[in-house]
């Protein structure tokens, strides 16, 4: 029997944004995004086209004002999402991991899906905007994922300079660092942990 595809949808509506989401973690990498942010749809479709998920999101905010509160609340609503895809996490892999190179940048991602928010970044951007994208929100996303979501995520910065490098190589090994630690491993009996709970 086929296993049961992992899939969560799900709205948030703030005084500040307005957000619809679906995720099925097991999918292949399609994506329709709408949010009014080209840099970070671009960065979102290289996750889960690198993590093989499914996402469809459409979120407006009041980005007159600053970008700060949809790229945060986006990252809230992913990681409420993935949260509940994954549900109890039995069978599971749990930990994931990729080191991801793009031109003179290395990137390296690993993380736990372990109920535990955590984040450590070293990344060193020097550009101040990506396109129209403030790279200081980069982290807020990040924040926002993990506390969510319950991962503790480590991104460090192996080598290199370029702002965008550097970003495309970050979403592209979280995404496979979560293809890896959301697949199913038969060997696996009940939830990944010696304590038998995450």
């Amino acid at each position: 029997m086929a296993a049961k595809m992992r899939k969560a949808s799900l709205q948030r509506r703030t005084k500040e944004t307005q957000i619809r989401l679906s995720l099925n973690v097991d999918g292949n990498g399609k994506t329709d995004l709408s949010t009014g942010l080209p840099f970070f749809e671009h960065m979102l479709e290289l996750m889960a086209g690198h993590g093989l998920v499914d996402l469809n999101l459409f979120a407006r905010g009041d980005v007159e004002v600053d970008q700060h509160h949809l790229v945060e609340d986006i990252g809230l609503a992913l990681g409420q999402a993935l949260k509940k895809a994954v549900a109890d996490k039995r069978g599971i892999a749990r930990y994931g991991w990729a080191i991801i190179p793009m031109d003179e940048s290395l990137v390296q991602v690993a993380l736990d899906l372990s109920g535990r928010p955590f984040l450590y970044s070293n990344l060193k951007l020097r550009q101040k905007r990506l396109g129209e994208f403030d790279t200081e929100l980069l982290l807020e996303f990040l924040r926002a994922l993990v506390n969510s979501a319950g991962i503790t995520l480590h991104i460090v910065q192996q080598n290199g300079g370029n702002s965008h490098h550097l970003v495309e190589a970050a979403f592209k090994a979280l995404g496979r660092a979560l293809r890896q630690a959301c697949t199913r491993d038969r060997r696996v009996r009940g939830i990944p942990s010696t304590k038998g709970i995450l």
